[in-house]
């Protein structure tokens, strides 16, 4: 039987994204293989205990809710997450994933919705994207740059213009806390022209930093 390495399954309102708001079971995997400078979920590299499948199942079934999103750490840095995602679809469930796109995306099945985090040059990260990634992107997924500084704001720019990635989908702008103000994200946007979205982080709005939310 398949197992994943867990570092936590909780339930929230979806934080980012259009999705913002609704009802979520979050199924956090340890592992990363990026180090960005501004991670927030840096206790997800290494910890957490293996589950069996039937485990992360029944953990999530307990909450009584249809929308999962199987998050990180890097979700797709365990080899059992596709299968992980097909189980939990096959059970009726909704499914997202949220990424940082460095993975083939191709091998989930096609009905999870994926959340893809491409890394600006502030992350520390930038360049290691797999941009074949965009190619199995269909209207329902999501692309989001984090941004810290109005330099990474003109390099995503520069990337939804070359890669036309507003016609593929919603493109989140996702402000650094304390790095760029929210109101200043907001005026480069629609100074831009383009259809992109202030995307805030609502359940720090809520909770702060707490964990487990």
């Amino acid at each position: 039987m398949i197992s994943l390495r867990v570092n936590e399954i909780f339930h929230s309102l979806q934080g980012e994204t259009t999705r913002t708001g609704i009802p979520t079971v979050f199924i956090r995997l340890t592992g990363c293989n990026l180090r960005c400078g501004y991670c927030d979920t840096s206790y997800a590299y290494d910890e957490g205990n293996v589950m069996p499948m039937d485990e992360i199942t029944a953990r999530v079934a307990a909450y009584k809710c249809r929308t999962v999103e199987i998050t990180g750490g890097e979700p797709m840095a365990q080899q059992g997450t596709p299968e992980l995602a097909q189980r939990l679809l096959s059970l009726g469930y909704h499914i997202m994933i949220e990424t940082n796109g460095t993975y083939d995306l191709s091998i989930l099945p096609p009905e999870t919705v994926k959340i893809v985090d491409i890394k600006c040059p502030g992350s520390g990260e930038a360049g290691k994207f797999h941009y074949a990634n965009l190619e199995g992107l269909a209207r329902e997924d999501e692309i989001k740059f984090v941004i810290c500084s109005k330099q990474d704001f003109d390099w995503a720019l520069g990337e939804v213009e070359s890669h036309n990635l507003a016609a593929i989908c919603t493109v989140n702008i996702a402000p650094v806390a304390g790095l760029v103000q929210p109101a200043q994200a907001a005026e480069w946007i629609l100074q831009s022209g383009k259809n992109l979205r202030l995307n805030l982080q609502l359940h720090k709005i809520i909770w702060g930093d707490k964990r487990g939310v």
